[in-house]
């Protein structure tokens, strides 16, 4: 077991300073870990730009959000459906339109378990469609005024990472053969958490030191993520877990993803989330990733595909 870093309790939000003055664009605020840490943003002065689907709900989140912290916290929301690519360019304009920095991007929205194969209006599995490709265009879009604020891109992987096949189906990316709920989730969570190492060497290699660039996971935690798109027998097995010890609360769900948001001088080689057992739960900081998420020759393929199918080039 590695020390953690920050001790035995693990990093919690009582490190992050005054925010007054600094902009957090956050995905997926509506519920669960995103909206818990736009709070713990907003409760610490900073200005939270969230992008959410439903405008609706986005609303109704921020009446709630200014009911527990006081009217003068200052937030919007952009409409956003990560899974529909000229909603992520349409919504990345607004963004740049609206806020003059961005001192993190933090991706956390994402869909799981999609019972049967189906595809998004550009053609993708809705899976990799929506918590990769979605978020591909969105960081790259973003990435000339995160640079300009040199601020962050914090991307909220998943251990799914660690399951299904393990290595990125190039012959078959929509599951066209074989499709299993959790195959093509973990592919995709391990296809986000990938190109953010791809990333970083991009950086190095630039000499760009002004972005940094995380993955983290916010670890087992009780949100509705299963919920919105899961099978009914996988929304009755994690009901059960959520109320086992082996799950967490959403709001320490948000930590790890909070942390790579604002804590200075931390290692972007690292992989973060709960250190206890399994990495559930537990104390958060950097915890061991498997080698397959760092796989150069596999992350270099993804990059230039992504470029191909998307359109969108970053311009590092």
């Amino acid at each position: 077991m590695n020390i953690n870093q920050f001790g035995k309790k693990g990093w919690t939000p009582d490190r992050i300073d005054n925010l007054n003055g600094k902009t957090f664009v956050v995905t997926g605020t509506t519920s669960g870990t995103g909206f818990e840490a736009a709070k713990i943003l907003l409760s610490k002065g900073a200005k939270v730009v969230m992008l959410n689907r439903n405008s609706k709900k986005a609303e109704d989140t921020i009446a709630t959000l200014k009911q527990e912290l006081g009217k003068n916290i200052e937030v919007i929301n952009i409409q956003m459906d990560l899974s529909k690519q000229t909603s992520v360019k349409k919504a990345a304009e607004e963004v740049i339109k609206t806020v003059p920095q961005i001192d993190a991007l933090i991706c956390n929205a994402a869909i799981a378990q999609v019972p049967k194969q189906t595809l998004t209006v550009d053609g993708w599995e809705s899976q990799m469609g929506t918590n990769y490709y979605g978020n591909w265009t969105l960081q790259a879009l973003l990435f000339p005024l995160i640079e300009k604020s040199k601020g962050r891109i914090v991307t909220v992987g998943s251990l799914g990472y660690d399951m299904g096949i393990k290595t990125i189906k190039f012959d078959d990316l929509n599951w066209d053969k074989d499709y299993t709920p959790n195959n093509a989730y973990s592919q995709s969570k391990l296809a986000q958490i990938m190109s953010i190492y791809e990333l970083q060497d991009r950086l190095k290699e630039a000499g760009n030191t002004d972005v940094k660039a995380y993955a983290c996971h916010p670890g087992s935690s009780r949100t509705n993520l299963i919920n919105t798109s899961g099978s009914f027998m996988m929304k009755f097995i994690f009901n059960i877990m959520k109320l086992s010890p082996l799950t967490q609360s959403a709001e320490k769900g948000a930590y790890p993803q909070l942390m790579c948001a604002t804590e200075p001088h931390l290692d972007q080689s690292g992989f973060y989330g709960p250190t206890g057992r399994s990495n559930w739960t537990g104390p958060v900081g950097a915890h061991k990733i498997e080698p397959h998420a760092k796989d150069k020759n596999v992350a270099k393929r993804l990059w230039e595909l992504s470029e191909k199918e998307t359109g969108v080039k970053w311009n590092i």
